[in-house]
C-alpha cells in the first residue's frame, strides 16, 4: 500500500513541478535579476522622456522573434536597470528564457573561460537564452582582451538571440568605453543594425527616493535664476 501511494505521488509532485507559477518563479530565479520591479510599478509621469506605448509594446516581446535589440541610454538613476529587468520580468511572464548579467560580471566571466579553455563552451551558454540583458555598459572601463570577447559574444548573437542593453554612454562615446574605436564600430554595427533605442533624459529616482525621505533637500533658486 505504501509502495502504491508513492507511486501515486510522483505524477502529483511532477504536476506541482509543471505548474504554471512554478514554471514563472523557476525562470525569475534562472534569469538572475538583481531585484524585481513590474514594469505596472514604473513611474512614467517621473520621466517624461519616455514614451510609455513604446516600452508597452516592447513588453509584448514582438521584437525577440527576429532577435532584435533594445539599448537604454543615459545618466545614472534614470530608471535603465528598472526598465531593463520589467522588461525582463514580462520575458520571463511569456516562458522566454532570459539572463541578466552586468557589463562588468559578463567580461570577467568571459576572460575566466578563456583563461580555462572554456571560452567556446561559455559562449554557447551565453547565447541560449532568447534575451540577454547586459547592464552597466560605461560605468567601467573595459580593456583590450574583454572588448574581444564582448564582440565574440555580440557576433554570436546576431540575429539569433535579443540583447538589451543599459548605458551611461551613447554610442559615439562607445570607443572609449572599450579602448578600441574599431572593435566599438563593429559591436555597435551588430547591436544597431536591427534595434530600438530609447534615450532617457530626467531627474534620478535615487535622488527623488531620498528627497521623500527627507535625506537631502530639494534645491533652491538662486537669487539670480529668480
Amino acid at each position: 500500500m505504501k509502495n502504491a501511494d508513492r507511486r501515486a505521488s510522483a505524477p502529483q509532485r511532477a504536476d506541482h513541478l509543471r505548474c504554471p507559477a512554478c514554471l514563472l518563479i523557476q525562470r525569475i530565479a534562472m534569469a538572475r535579476f538583481p531585484f524585481q520591479k513590474t514594469l505596472e510599478s514604473f513611474d512614467f509621469k517621473f520621466q517624461p522622456s519616455i514614451d510609455p506605448k513604446l516600452v508597452r509594446e516592447l513588453a509584448t516581446g514582438r521584437y525577440m522573434p527576429g532577435g532584435d535589440n533594445v539599448l537604454f541610454l543615459g545618466p545614472p538613476g534614470v530608471g535603465k536597470s528598472r526598465l531593463a529587468v520589467a522588461l525582463g520580468m514580462k520575458a520571463c511572464e511569456q516562458g522566454i528564457r532570459t539572463l541578466f548579467v552586468t557589463a562588468t560580471a559578463l567580461i570577467t566571466t568571459l576572460g575566466k573561460a578563456l583563461a580555462e579553455g572554456k571560452l567556446e563552451e561559455r559562449i554557447k551558454i551565453l547565447t541560449q537564452p532568447q534575451l540577454l540583458i547586459i547592464d552597466e555598459i560605461g560605468y567601467l572601463p573595459i580593456d583590450r582582451q574583454g572588448a574581444n570577447l564582448f564582440f565574440q559574444l555580440i557576433s554570436r548573437r546576431y540575429e539569433r538571440g535579443s540583447i538589451l542593453i543599459t548605458s551611461n554612454q551613447s554610442p559615439g562615446a562607445w570607443g572609449e568605453v572599450f579602448g578600441d574605436a574599431v572593435i566599438a564600430g563593429a559591436i555597435l554595427d551588430r547591436l544597431l543594425h536591427h534595434s530600438i533605442t530609447i534615450n532617457i533624459k530626467g531627474e534620478s529616482f535615487r535622488l527623488k527616493e531620498k528627497l521623500k525621505a527627507g535625506l537631502l533637500r530639494p534645491k533652491l533658486d538662486s537669487p539670480a535664476d529668480a
